[in-house]
């Protein structure tokens, strides 16, 4: 992706490689089997299930159960897809069945989209950019302005406008099963509405073709993408459940550099920020990503939301963010963590509890490699707090809050203000979890 020309030869290949590069990722081919979670209900219908996590508090999370006939679509085209969504402030109860991988830069017909195709008409060019705001010349202290960066915003405007899908109030996503279902190139947008279930799908090679230089991020700089996979950005009672996120086929390794930095294209995985509440986040398969999964988008997003559980989720070829967590009260339990290099993915921590988020974090399994050290599972800036119990490294319990103070200045706390309750399928052992959850998480293993 470092230039559209590049991007334009990788991305007319995209859908036809995708599906072997999910396997190359180490995700798996998908084993259809049927978990103990899905039920007699038809997948289509089901919904979260008392006590399961944040998403069933209150009202509980039903999603499109309710739907009639006419708001029941089967879609296998991005067209489709945008035509099943409807308006973002509908509520009517709907299902939307997805077939097969959904190219999310393709137009109304079908043709594939390139960056080249989104730039076309705005006069931005990578190499312009990268000249107009080289800090040798254009400085660090302020963020790029002026004729290019204005073509970039809209270059990005314009692929932002094919690949961000809208989910209104009162919707289950699913994947249909047997077909590879998900969506590639795409963002699920869940912003401001209530009750959402996404199922069933891989999410694969969420890209920016035009991210933005900040020589202000950090000491160095930083290139910014702008799309996750799935972000809910002010969302209520929203169910996860089942899904795939990965950065294939194009990993981070063959980013170039600029700047000396790192061209970064992708963005989160599922980003949950914005005073987002009520959600559950189970039986997912993250793998292959940097920026994961982020709870809470800055340090002074208000008190009283951001409310989490993410549970029997696997965590593979991570960087960091898994998840990074902020002000609310996360509960993280029977996940399991393998900080294993993949793909040139090289795991830093997995939890930071920071801007005093309340997260407990119980019966989770890390498998550390040799050398690996227990004291870097976890990460924090000093007001967050971590209550941890039953957690297991490499089958080893291990009080993980209490190694990473040990080697840290900026301390955990390790006492919390609640008590989750809402724990339906909480395992009182992680032990069995690298072996029960590679065949029952992640897309494709519904039926």
């Amino acid at each position: 992706m470092a230039a559209p020309t590049h991007r334009r030869s990788l991305r007319t290949r995209r859908t036809l490689v995708v599906s072997a590069a999910v396997v190359a990722a180490g995700v798996g081919a998908g084993v259809f089997v049927m978990n103990a979670n899905a039920g007699a209900a038809d997948l289509y219908h089901q919904t979260l299930a008392a006590k399961d996590g944040w998403a069933s508090s209150g009202t509980g999370t039903t999603g499109g159960a309710k739907a009639d006939a006419a708001h029941t679509f089967t879609v296998s085209t991005r067209a489709q897809l945008v035509k099943a969504l409807g308006s973002a402030t509908d509520t009517t109860p709907r299902i939307i069945k997805v077939k097969g991988m959904i190219d999310a830069n393709t137009t109304d017909a079908g043709k594939k989209l390139t960056c080249a195709d989104y730039a076309k008409g705005t006069g931005y060019s990578l190499s312009a950019y990268l000249k107009a705001y080289d800090p040798a010349t254009y400085g660090r202290s302020k963020l790029p302005s002026g004729t290019q960066e204005t073509a970039r915003a809209a270059a990005q405007k314009n692929q932002a406008k094919n690949i961000v899908f809208k989910v209104p109030a009162n919707t289950t996503i699913v994947g249909v099963p047997g077909t590879g279902a998900g969506i590639t190139g795409g963002m699920v947008q869940i912003q401001n509405v209530d009750n959402v279930i996404v199922r069933n799908l891989t999410f694969a090679a969420t890209e920016d073709c035009f991210p933005q230089w900040d020589p202000t991020d950090g000491d160095k700089g930083n290139w910014n993408s702008n799309y996750d996979s799935v972000t809910l950005r002010g969302a209520t009672h929203v169910w996860a459940d089942h899904n795939t996120f990965t950065d294939a086929p194009h990993f981070d390794t063959a980013n170039p550099t600029y700047y000396g930095r790192e061209y970064q294209i992708h963005d989160g995985a599922l980003d949950i920020t914005k005073s987002s509440d009520l959600v559950t986040v189970s039986r997912n398969l993250f793998n292959c990503h940097d920026k994961t999964m982020l709870i809470g988008g800055s340090d002074s997003e208000p008190a009283g939301k951001l409310r989490v559980s993410l549970h029997h989720n696997v965590w593979k070829g991570i960087v960091q963010r898994a998840p990074l967590a902020r002000v609310g009260q996360i509960h993280i339990y029977n996940n399991y963590y393998d900080v294993t290099t993949l793909n040139g993915y090289a795991p830093q921590y997995s939890i930071n509890s920071r801007a005093k988020a309340q997260v407990v974090a119980e019966n989770n399994y890390w498998k550390l490699p040799s050398g690996a050290k227990a004291a870097k599972v976890l990460s924090g800036d000093g007001t967050g707090a971590v209550k941890g119990s039953g957690n297991l490294v490499n089958g080893t319990v291990t009080d993980l809050v209490a190694a990473y103070n040990a080697a840290s200045s900026k301390d955990l706390k390790t006492t919390v203000n609640w008590t989750p309750t809402l724990t339906a399928g909480l395992e009182a052992s992680a032990k069995s979890l690298p072996t029960a959850l590679a065949t029952t998480t992640g897309a494709g293993v519904l039926k």
